[in-house]
């Protein structure tokens, strides 16, 4: 804002017997003061206007067709609205108020910054000024109301300002709130199960500004704030609910520092990341992310800093998608074990499921545990004593394997 520049008038120490005024100068103005500068406004509207055209370069153009009349519709009714307000000084501005918060919004819609807006409104002041000083002296207004007068001037400049900034920001906010919408129901289309047509997930990205990518990750993340969340990722990367978790589709997941973008992006919130799947496929990634992290968050997974990448637990997930079939037949395999006590149990299993990783490799199974390989074989036999036959049968060690895995995820 330029109301109080050194080179203004308004800058001017005033006089000691100036009228004091507050947030609302122009109420210390004499009621008569409008009657003697309203004859100004005709010509001073178009003295503005060719100032605007010529110092602010956004707007040095013809001022045709809806733009042009919107800038003079905005230059004359604010100077018909100070005059209004100097006559009246508690009637307030009304609707009036709406013409400068739709020029904010229109400068949104057009593309342009509010830039070039409030430097019309500080020309718009400073060429006001100048005229209406001028008038005031021509018709005798005291010098200490000049001074009130510049005042009132640049802080009306101050609150029209103040309005085409609310409605830029209104306008941004509902176009980031439609666009959110679109990519919302974008996300929907491309993880719902059937498949969406291919022509509708195409026109939907097309609205949403989303070029679909040759491939991409979906992202299962805890928690329910979408657009928060979206906030701290990379523009290109999609967020939206999807109960009980928020989804997140990654374009390009194995590009240069996308990865530790998206951890640094969802912070401590437990979260699970899909395999890299074509779009067409995105459904395939987010229900393994969804399910990974559906068992990440029950204590079949071991909760470890960052997202766990359902690829490295595909074992834990196929056992996961029937989880009492899963649990059958863990306590089928494992129901040699029953009789002893939970701490035997709990050695003699660590000891079983190392045995099968390595194949019966001692040495290996003795490290693996951290004890002596005497120890190790002293399990086995008691190992072999329960099972029998079955450590000797692939099928049986198979399934041995899979009740193991069904049982710590």
């Amino acid at each position: 804002m330029e109301a109080h520049t050194p080179e203004s008038p308004a800058a001017e120490a005033a006089p000691p017997d100036a009228p004091r005024a507050g947030s609302r100068p122009w109420e210390a103005l004499p009621a008569d003061a409008a009657a003697a500068l309203r004859p100004e406004l005709s010509g001073l509207a178009d003295e503005i206007i060719g100032a605007i055209s010529r110092e602010v370069p956004d707007y040095a153009r013809p001022l045709e067709g809806p733009f042009g009349r919107g800038l003079r519709q905005g230059v004359e009714e604010a100077l018909r609205q100070f005059m209004d307000m100097i006559e009246g000084p508690s009637s307030g501005r009304g609707p009036g108020r709406e013409v400068y918060v739709n020029l904010g919004r229109g400068e949104w819609r057009a593309g342009r910054s509010l830039d070039a807006l409030l430097a019309a409104y500080r020309v718009g002041a400073r060429v006001a000024w100048r005229r209406m000083v001028t008038a005031g002296e021509r018709v005798g207004i005291a010098p200490r109301h000049l001074y009130v007068l510049a005042e009132s001037i640049f802080a009306y400049i101050d609150e029209l300002s103040g309005e085409s900034v609310e409605g830029f920001t209104r306008e941004q906010a509902a176009a980031a709130g439609e666009l959110q919408r679109r990519r919302a129901r974008l996300v929907a289309l491309l993880i719902q199960d059937p498949p969406a047509d291919r022509a509708a997930v195409e026109a939907a990205a097309a609205e949403a500004g989303w070029p679909l990518p040759r491939t991409l990750a979906a992202v299962a993340v805890e928690g329910e704030d979408a657009d928060r969340l979206a906030r701290r990722l990379d523009t290109d990367v999609l967020a939206a609910p999807a109960p009980p978790f928020v989804c997140l589709l990654v374009p390009d997941p194995a590009g240069p520092g996308r990865r530790e973008r998206l951890e640094r992006g969802t912070g401590e919130l437990r979260g699970a990341i899909g395999p890299v799947m074509p779009w067409t496929e995105a459904d395939i990634s987010h229900a393994r992310a969804r399910a990974a992290l559906g068992l990440v968050l029950d204590g079949s997974l071991p909760r470890n800093r960052g997202l766990l990448d359902a690829a490295e637990h595909r074992v834990a997930l196929l056992l996961g998608q029937d989880r009492r079939l899963a649990s059958e037949l863990s306590a089928g395999a494992l129901a040699p074990l029953e009789g002893l006590t939970a701490a035997q149990r709990e050695r003699l299993r660590e000891t079983l499921a190392a045995w099968l990783r390595h194949r019966g490799r001692t040495e290996q199974v003795a490290g693996t545990l951290h004890v002596h390989p005497q120890t190790v074989r002293y399990r086995m036999r008691r190992l072999r004593e329960l099972f029998g036959d079955a450590l000797d049968d692939p099928d049986e060690r198979f399934e041995l394997e899979l009740a193991l895995r069904a049982r710590t995820g």
